[in-house]
């Protein structure tokens, strides 16, 4: 490889069994402190895939996330929260991992190895040129995921890509790479760490603006949220009483009668 790997390198502290409990947490929350810093060096980079994303949903199109391991994990996490959270269909961003479900829990053997499947498991959601896919890889290599790029690109099929690592194979193949260097592990070569956070906050970022962009969010609320228990309930009211001058039974009713904040509102203040 033509580049330096370093997620892989040596973590900074040595001896990490002779550490106090307090000295191992002080030091992993010293080395997570580094990691929003490194998100805002690759800002530039996150608002150019952010903004190709939203044009690209504006046309019809969904939001792809492939990747392996904890990469993976974090792409289905966020995935899974766009509908709860959003009021969005759960086939407008989805996320793909190496080995399928299964994976979720229990790591698959050598899945992320297999440089066709990405593609094939794109391919059983009817992927079209309307689509963007984002691979997540904190070493930059898996060929899972730099395999599933390849043919997305082949097929004009727009590409974005989470790494941790600079100038790696797939920041190169992704047509909007995002380059967060987070540098050693505290536990060396353990790239759920500080590399996993990085991915998560950006992940936040990618979902959480898009969403706003395509209207999903009003003021600072989310009017769209799926009222699936007692507590997203009592929110959606409170929610409404900020909106509208009405107590809390008549915004409990109004929520009732309509299903979502706003509608709620729309219908009141209409």
């Amino acid at each position: 490889m033509a580049f330096t790997k370093t997620t892989e390198q040596s973590s900074k502290y040595e001896h990490l069994e002779k550490m106090s409990v307090h000295d191992l947490l002080t030091n992993i929350n010293n080395e997570d402190k580094t990691v929003p810093l490194a998100v805002e060096k690759a800002m530039p980079q996150i608002e150019a895939l952010v903004s190709k994303v939203v044009e690209q949903m504006k046309k019809g199109g969904r939001l792809f996330y492939i990747g392996a391991g904890t990469s993976g994990r974090l792409g289905i996490v966020d995935a899974s929260e766009c509908p709860p959270t959003f009021g969005v269909p759960f086939d407008l961003v989805i996320g793909l991992i190496a080995g399928g479900d299964t994976a979720i829990r229990k790591a698959v053997e050598f899945a992320e190895d297999d440089k066709e499947q990405a593609w094939k498991d794109l391919s059983e959601w009817n992927i079209n040129e309307n689509d963007v896919v984002i691979g997540i890889a904190a070493s930059g290599t898996t060929p899972y995921v730099v395999g599933g790029l390849e043919k997305c690109n082949e097929n004009n099929i727009t590409t974005g890509c989470i790494s941790c690592n600079a100038g790696s194979p797939l920041a190169l193949t992704a047509k909007f790479p995002i380059e967060v260097v987070v540098g050693p592990e505290f536990v060396t070569g353990s790239s759920r760490m500080k590399a996993g956070t990085a991915q998560k906050l950006v992940l936040n970022m990618i979902s959480t603006a898009t969403m706003i962009q395509l209207g999903r969010v009003k003021g600072n609320k989310m009017v769209d949220m799926q009222l699936s228990n007692v507590k997203l309930i009592d929110r959606g009211v409170r929610m409404i009483m900020g909106e509208i001058p009405v107590s809390y039974e008549e915004a409990k009713a109004l929520l009732e009668q309509y299903g979502s904040v706003r509608k709620a509102i729309d219908h009141y203040n209409k």
